[in-house]
Formats: structure tokens, sequence, C-alpha cells
């Protein structure tokens, strides 16, 4: 079975690099399935999942946004936040929605409307990919 390499990085530092048998993400445009060979692509990353499949094993991640860039025989993903998908708290996540939802609502002359707004979305991304993985399981 033919394998691609994939690199998961955040700005901190690399969440993942290893083999895979077929890469899953949202590009800016849609769903992509990424596998061996694939054409050279270069997209924005939409926030949510990231899965690597390795034949039977599957790990998947949260990432914030970003860049993924596609090559024949290797897979990059540039973002922001980039974690482990086990490692998810969903309490965090309803309260970081719930906060962003507050302060839109709040209508503050000193508020950043275009950074709430991008909190709001990363909150309702990061409990959209908890509740598909509890799907998967």
């Amino acid at each position: 079975m033919s394998t691609i390499k994939i690199n998961i990085v955040s700005s901190n530092e690399e969440i993942y690099s290893g083999e895979a048998t077929m890469v899953y993400a949202t590009g800016s445009l849609g769903e992509l399935g990424i596998a061996p060979g694939h054409t050279p692509l270069l997209t924005g990353l939409a926030a949510g999942p990231v899965r690597v499949q390795n034949g039977t094993e599957e790990e998947a991640f949260f990432c914030s946004g970003g860049f993924l860039e596609i090559q024949p025989d290797l897979v990059t993903v540039l973002s922001d936040t980039a974690e482990r998908a086990d490692s998810l708290d969903e309490a965090e996540a309803i309260k970081a929605k719930e906060s962003a939802e507050q302060d839109l609502a709040n209508k503050d002359a000193t508020l950043d409307y275009a950074k709430a707004s991008a909190q709001l979305a990363e909150a309702v991304a990061r409990l959209k990919t908890i509740q598909k993985l509890r799907k998967n399981q």
C-alpha cells in the first residue's frame, strides 16, 4: 500500500509527522481527500478537523485554519493553532463560544468585531470537530 508523508505544524511546534494512506481536510472551497500521488495544490485551510489515515489506523487533529500544501509525496498543514483532537475540551469550547456570542451581542464600542467573530468561528469549529469525532467512534 503506497503512502504519503504528512507534516502538521502550528505556529509553536510540529504537531505530527508521519506516513498516511489518506488525509482528509477542509480546504477553503470544501472537503479534500488526499491520496499518495495527488496533484500539487496550495489552498487555504478552514478551521476544523484534519484526519490522517494509515491503513486501519486513524488520528485526528484540530486546526484553526491556515494553509494546506499538497505535493505528490508530501502534505504540509500550516496552522496558527493545531492540536490533537483527543485533547480538545468540549466544556472549554462551549464556554469560548458563549463568551464570543456575548461579546458580539453587547455591541460595545471598544469591541474588535473582527477578532470576536474569529473567536466565535474557531469555537464553533472546535465544537463541530468534537461532535464529528464522537460520531465516528
